[in-house]
């Protein structure tokens, strides 16, 4: 498996990304009240609502990750881009 160097790159490559990511999952944005943030742990297990996005974010989200939000802000940035290109050329 790991003599064909093109699928061994991708296996590497494909377990850094995932090595990376499960580290800023863990890194906590700076500036962040760590207190609020523990108020809002605590909300999240009464609630349904925002502990339903934790689960998605796999406990990121609570954590106040760097890759706490995933891969939305860069999809929605995307779209409003596309709608701007047509209102300014």
């Amino acid at each position: 498996m790991f003599r064909v160097a093109d699928l061994r790159n991708k296996i590497i490559f494909t377990l850094f990304v995932i090595v990376l990511y499960r580290v800023g999952s863990h890194v906590p944005v700076p500036g962040i009240d760590f207190e609020q943030v523990q108020r809002l742990k605590e909300q999240a297990d009464r609630s349904g609502v925002l502990g339903f996005l934790n689960l998605f974010s796999g406990g990121a989200l609570t954590r106040f990750a760097v890759f706490g939000l995933g891969i939305m802000p860069y999809i929605t940035s995307s779209i409003i881009i596309n709608l701007l290109e047509v209102v300014i050329p």
